[in-house]
C-alpha cells in the first residue's frame, strides 16, 4: 500500500468528486486506477469497443471543424 500527503483542501475536493459517484475517495481512486492501468489480457471486441466508446466521451470537438480523415489527408497530393 502506497500512502500519498495531499492538503487537505485538495483531500476534500477529490472526496467529494468519489461523493458524487456514491463512492468513497479509496474506491473511487480504485476505480480511478483500474481504468487507466493497461490489461494485460487481451479486450474482446465488446470490450473494445466500450472503452472507445469511453474515451470519445472525453474528447473534446476540434476547433476547426476537422475530422481525423481531414488531418490525414490533409497536404496530400
Amino acid at each position: 500500500m502506497t500512502v500519498i500527503e495531499l492538503p487537505d483542501h485538495q483531500a476534500d475536493v477529490l472526496k467529494a468528486k468519489a461523493a458524487a459517484q456514491g463512492l468513497t475517495l479509496e474506491g473511487w481512486l480504485t476505480q480511478l486506477a483500474d481504468e487507466e492501468a493497461p490489461s494485460a489480457a487481451p479486450r474482446s471486441p465488446q470490450e473494445a469497443a466500450a472503452r472507445i466508446l469511453q474515451l470519445q466521451k472525453r474528447v473534446k470537438p476540434d476547433p476547426e471543424g476537422w475530422t481525423v480523415h481531414d488531418y490525414i489527408n490533409h497536404d496530400r497530393p
